[in-house]
């Protein structure tokens, strides 16, 4: 009798509990849409921020500028007041950024980093509803996913669809990685590609032009695996290369001068590193897929989102890999879950907008170089990079290169300091020495926000029409 009561009580219990879930699905599932719950109060907030008023010239973050517990708008170089509204004339045009070990170490809050793809902000303003993304308190607390990996499987899937639609690399049967940015992949491929158990350490190389963080970054972890040994021309036809371990890092397209680069060096004691950041068809002809041992991409030029810090390499040998693996356990015990969920997210819209971002990227960057080579074919005094047309296979057709900087080259005997030549003109670049490169060169980013590229522009065609007058005088 006891046992039937308290079945019949379980019984109840259990019909009750599920009353209350149908009760409670059917309150929040209304007229064919969920109806916001926990959720309702976070979309609120991120809609409020967004449509703070910045006259086009800046924007507001939840986590930006705050005044009065208020989020503000952060105005765009050059422009100032509550709605980024006032124009602050004769200000410098910002083609620079922060690309040196030595200066964040000096002084972080003084510069910006050049790098940063803010022209591909519009096209999120676009797509606000496909890239949005909510998270619960709960959501992936744990250090790994499925207790084993640190490394999201769905979004490793999503990575080799999205090379698969651009037809840029090769991902069947390679093993994929993912880091803080390509600067963390970047050094534990270094380290994953040096030598063990020997006295002597790997020579690390690149060829002038280099992107300086691959010197500065192998000088700053430098250890008895691996040193940095600069350019590689100077070490190709040394007699002790064929017998010493070399790891080159092949920058393609190149950062500064947009290049598509092979490496110089091969052998059984070479270890190739692919940099190909900007190996997009919005910067550069796509050839065919890169096949090559290590190739390392970054989230930051291909959906524009830097700050989210993430990067990823595609690898074919297991052993490189699991090395990998190792140095991302021992550095930083992964990658943050929120910044691997928030690219999960976005390659996703990419995949559902088909060629949409490229379009919109390889459009406002092919006028963009239009638009600075026209005026630097007003002068004499200065010239760009070579841009050589190729065959793209992601347009299927021939193309040049809509680099993501200009390299600059002042012609004048006088002008050997280039940096010095357009900074008087309120024109802040990188000097090309940082480079490799001599003094005559400076890189200037072209891709930041719009603002800026105006006012790169401006203070450009200034200098040259000032030179022309002058010349007639």
């Amino acid at each position: 009798m006891m046992k039937s009561i308290a079945s019949s009580k379980y019984l109840a219990c259990l019909v009750g509990s599920i009353i209350f879930n149908l009760l409670f699905i059917i309150n929040i599932y209304v007229g064919g849409q969920w109806k916001l719950s926990w959720s309702l109060g976070a979309a609120i907030e991120a809609e409020t921020v967004a449509a703070i008023y910045c006259s086009g010239h800046g924007r507001a973050y939840l986590d930006g500028l705050v005044v009065g517990d208020k989020p503000v708008c952060d105005c765009n170089t050059c422009f100032t007041g509550p709605d980024c509204s006032h124009f602050i004339p004769h200000c410098t045009a910002n083609a620079d950024g922060l690309e040196s070990v030595e200066e964040l170490l000096r002084d972080l809050s003084m510069h910006s980093y050049s790098g940063d793809p803010l022209f591909l902000e519009p096209f999120w303003m676009q797509h606000l509803a496909g890239s949005a993304l909510v998270v619960a308190g709960w959501h992936q607390m744990s250090y790994t996913y499925g207790g084993n990996s640190f490394f999201s499987k769905e979004l490793a899937k999503v990575v080799r669809k999205v090379h698969a639609s651009v037809g840029n690399a090769v991902t069947q049967n390679r093993f994929i990685i993912f880091g803080a940015g390509s600067t963390q992949v970047l050094s534990a491929a270094v380290f994953a590609l040096s030598p063990e158990n020997t006295s002597s350490p790997a020579k690390v190389v690149t060829s002038v032009p280099y992107y300086p963080v691959d010197k500065q970054q192998t000088q700053y972890f430098s250890s008895q695996k691996f040193k940095y040994e600069g350019d590689a021309y100077r070490w190709k036809n040394r007699s002790d290369c064929s017998s010493t371990n070399m790891i080159e890092i092949v920058t393609s397209p190149n950062n500064p001068d947009g290049q598509l680069k092979k490496a110089i060096f091969h052998g059984p004691n070479v270890k190739t590193i692919y940099d190909h950041a900007y190996y997009w068809p919005h910067f550069t002809p796509i050839p065919a897929p890169s096949d090559e041992d290590v190739m390392v991409f970054t989230l930051s030029k291909l959906t524009g989102h830097a700050g989210t810090r993430l990067g990823w390499a595609v690898i074919k040998d297991e052993t490189v890999f699991n090395r990998m693996m190792i140095h991302m356990r021992m550095n930083s015990m992964g990658v943050s879950k929120d910044a691997q969920l928030r690219a999960f997210k976005l390659l996703n819209a990419v995949l559902e907008e088909g060629t949409g971002i490229f379009d919109f990227a390889y459009q406002t960057m092919k006028s963009r170089w239009e638009r600075l080579v026209q005026t630097v074919s007003l002068s004499n005094r200065f010239s760009l990079q070579e841009n050589n047309p190729q065959y793209c296979t992601f347009y299927n057709k021939v193309r040049q290169l809509s680099p993501a900087y200009a390299w600059l080259k002042c012609e004048r005997e006088e002008d050997k300091d280039c940096y010095a030549v357009l900074e008087a003109a309120n024109i802040i670049g990188r000097q090309g020495n940082l480079f490799g490169a001599e003094n005559g060169y400076v890189r200037l980013s072209l891709v930041r926000t719009q603002d800026d590229f105006d006012i790169l522009i401006e203070r450009l065609h200034k200098l040259i029409t000032e030179e022309d007058g002058d010349k007639t005088m």
